[in-house]
């Protein structure tokens, strides 16, 4: 995700269009419909030379309007998506910090085991379900686990959902062997367990896209009503209506394509949710509630050079 500052001055902003991954996708679909107007164009006032228009400019601004409004609500959706994927690693943060603060409060500061197992597997579990949010775990950014522990996690389909089972299984363990009383041990297992509700949520938005046909219709639409538009423009403004139409078009499909890469907040494009800084800010403060420090591990750094 770009991190970044309000700008009050928003023409220091437009320099970074070149470098935008969206905008150049953008501009060559533009292009494309600014080229197949000027075609239409030189068919219609050269080959042809029509003087009256073929289509009514009324029943264009009717469908652009009903356009604006599909628009505005594929943009919502998508926005709602993103949000709400943010506020369930929001969720994980703290339910990460509220787990780790109940175990340094009722573990025995002697039991260094326990604590560092706990709190890698805590740590860990935030960046098994970031990689797992996105096809596939990297278990070479797991802290604190050995080599055959890897091996073992990595004949796993859902690494997430097994170290939520291994926190549960030491925290019985510490009940049996008396360091929880009753109420700790009920409290804490309620704080793992919303791991799990929290993995199905984000799998929740993962794994069920916006509607493919509605996704297909939206594009359909913005097509035809650019290729539609200027047999209506082209009488009242000539060869103004290249430009006319590759604005419009410009702007209804930069909406639809921004959209398009919110929709799934988990994966790796530039307006994704950062949860790789996200599962590092979890480590760090599970360490640090814990009194581990063996963790060594590095910041993830940025690995976009183009900004949207």
């Amino acid at each position: 995700m770009i991190v970044y500052e309000s700008n009050k001055n928003w023409l220091r902003d437009v320099r970074h269009l070149s470098t935008s991954w969206t905008m150049q996708k953008v501009m060559r679909s533009t292009i494309v419909t600014a080229i197949a107007t000027a075609l239409i164009c030189v068919f219609y006032m050269e080959v042809m030379q029509w003087k009256e228009g073929t289509l009514n400019l009324t029943i264009f601004s009717l469908l652009g309007v009903v356009l604006s409004i599909l628009l505005s609500f594929r943009t919502n959706s998508a926005y709602d998506r993103w949000w709400e994927g943010r506020k369930l690693w929001g969720s994980l943060v703290n339910n990460s910090r509220n787990l780790a603060v109940y175990l340094h409060s009722v573990l025995p500061v002697e039991d260094m085991e326990t604590r560092h197992y706990l709190a890698a597997r805590i740590a860990n579990f935030a960046i098994a379900l970031k990689e797992h949010l996105r096809a596939g775990t990297k278990t070479s950014e797991f802290v604190l686990v050995t080599p055959d522990e890897v091996a073992h996690y990595e004949k796993k389909t859902h690494i997430p959902n097994y170290i939520a089972y291994e926190i549960v299984q030491r925290i019985q363990d510490s009940f049996r062997a008396g360091h929880l009383s009753t109420a700790d041990h009920i409290n804490i297992k309620l704080n793992s367990q919303e791991l799990l509700n929290i993995s199905g949520a984000c799998e929740r938005i993962r794994k069920t896209p916006i509607p493919f046909s509605y996704n297909v219709y939206l594009k359909l639409f913005i097509t035809f009503y650019a290729i539609g538009l200027p047999f209506a423009l082209i009488p009242v403004f000539g060869y103004w209506s290249i430009l006319i139409v590759a604005f419009i078009f410009f702007a209804f499909i930069g909406l639809e394509l921004m959209a398009e890469e919110i929709e799934d907040p988990f994966g790796l494009d530039c307006n994704d949710l950062p949860t790789g800084d996200i599962a590092h800010t979890i480590r760090n403060n599970v360490f640090e509630l814990l009194e581990v420090h063996e963790c060594t591990k590095e910041k993830p750094q940025p690995i976009y050079s183009k900004v949207f």
